[in-house]
């Protein structure tokens, strides 16, 4: 079953949320004991489907898949980063579907699933007639990506959606484990690849619980790097 309408919040193995964009149709789930938030993005043109990190419930995320294309197409499969609740049900479903797998380069030989695609920083990704950007976010894993749509909403305004697994949530950053270099990279690419190039407007989809905007969060930039984390 899929939500009527979008608002960033789903529940725990309960039905899927859809957002309908001109160009790309948006599904997110919840799954796994850690409650990961799975994205599908479905090229509306083509049928072409992403799915962004199949975290666990492989027949879950089966479903999710045929929710976007009956014939549960799915062309790519991206990990965010290589931590075992975002990989859970990765082996299976690229099995299952055929789809290939793309993952940050240096995350990739931690991942126990081959990686098709090892990604860098300002790779572009094509779903059908649509295209994602790449923005390598390092520090929660070396290897830690954002996947950044840019398309249009139903009056012609052009709109930003970034996926940005655990590397940013509403509230802060993602964990460094205490580690200052690491908090210092992250924070680092989190402001300078993120927060100063995208506007406030930009949706905000992170790795668990409830979506955010660029400018929901800016204002606590300071506060964040005065805490360390």
């Amino acid at each position: 079953m899929v939500a009527n309408e979008y608002t960033g919040h789903v529940e725990p193995h309960g039905d899927s949320a859809l957002r309908t964009l001109p160009g790309l149709q948006i599904r997110k789930a919840s799954v796994g004991s850690m409650n990961n938030n799975t994205y599908l993005l479905t090229c509306r043109s083509t049928g072409a489907q992403l799915l962004i990190d199949a975290a666990a419930e492989p027949e879950r995320l089966r479903r999710l898949v045929a929710e976007g294309s009956e014939q549960e197409q799915l062309d790519l499969i991206v990990t965010t980063h290589s931590h075992h609740d975002h990989i859970g049900a990765l082996a299976e479903l690229s099995a299952a579907t055929g789809a290939r797998t793309a993952a940050g380069g240096p995350d990739a030989e931690r991942i126990m699933t081959a990686t098709d695609h090892p990604l860098s920083h300002g790779d572009v990704l094509e779903v059908g007639e649509q295209q994602v950007e790449i923005i390598a976010l390092r520090g929660h894993t070396p290897g830690s990506v954002a996947v950044l749509w840019r398309g249009a909403d139903e009056e012609g305004t052009e709109t930003h959606h970034l996926f940005t697994g655990d590397s940013l949530f509403p509230g802060g950053v993602g964990n460094t484990d205490s580690d200052p270099e690491r908090f210092t990279q992250l924070i680092e690419d989190v402001e300078r690849r993120v927060f100063d190039r995208l506007p406030d407007a930009t949706w905000v989809y992170p790795g668990h619980g409830d979506d955010t905007t660029l400018g929901a969060e800016r204002p606590s930039l300071p506060e964040w790097r005065e805490r360390g984390w």
